[in-house]
């Protein structure tokens, strides 16, 4: 189960209750019992990338927990105000330093168990060169053979490199909606 995270009122400070709200909800909310605002917990939003170049796909070394030091895609929480699209642009140049043309929607992993929704869009390098940001020890190519399966960061990245490499053996990409529970 998920924690609750709220504890105090946005509106006006008081510590919150949960409880079924007044209005007919039938889920458990954070309730002010002071102003009687219902606070609502909502999925956090990862976007990123499946960037490639010809038969090979870029992967970052992670230079943060969590997983420091697995490998993952260009990936991390979508910003206020950007799309899912500039979202994923935007955490590929800063985590790869990819120069890339960003493609369709490939894959959306729902993880209800940490209240998460991923989303990855392919994304075509237009150099094999990379500059990695901060967040990231090593940025680098990896043919399907040389993925490091047992050094992958997150289930929702292993998941949606499987159904890339079968897309592109079949020679066919498809968009992917996947449930990890």
């Amino acid at each position: 189960m998920l924690r609750k995270p709220i504890k105090h009122c946005r509106e006006c400070g008081t510590a919150v209750v949960y409880r079924l709200p007044d209005d007919g909800d039938t889920k458990e909310r954070a309730v002010c019992p002071e102003c009687v605002t219902v606070h609502y917990e909502n999925p956090l939003n990862v976007v990123g990338t499946v960037p490639y170049w010809g038969d090979r796909v870029l992967l970052c070394k992670r230079n943060i927990e969590p997983r420091w030091g697995k490998w993952t895609l260009p990936a991390g929480f979508m910003e206020l105000g950007e799309t899912t699209a500039d979202g994923a642009a935007r955490e590929t140049v800063e985590e790869a330093g990819a120069e890339f043309e960003l493609q369709e929607l490939f894959s959306l992993v729902n993880v209800p168990v940490v209240g998460q929704v991923h989303l990855f869009y392919r994304a075509q390098l237009t150099s094999d060169q990379f500059n990695p940001g901060t967040e990231t020890l090593e940025a680098r190519l990896f043919a399907e053979d040389e993925i490091p399966w047992d050094e992958i960061a997150f289930q929702t990245v292993k998941q949606t490199l499987k159904r890339y490499f079968a897309d592109r053996q079949r020679g066919q990409f498809s968009f992917h909606a996947i449930d990890l529970v």
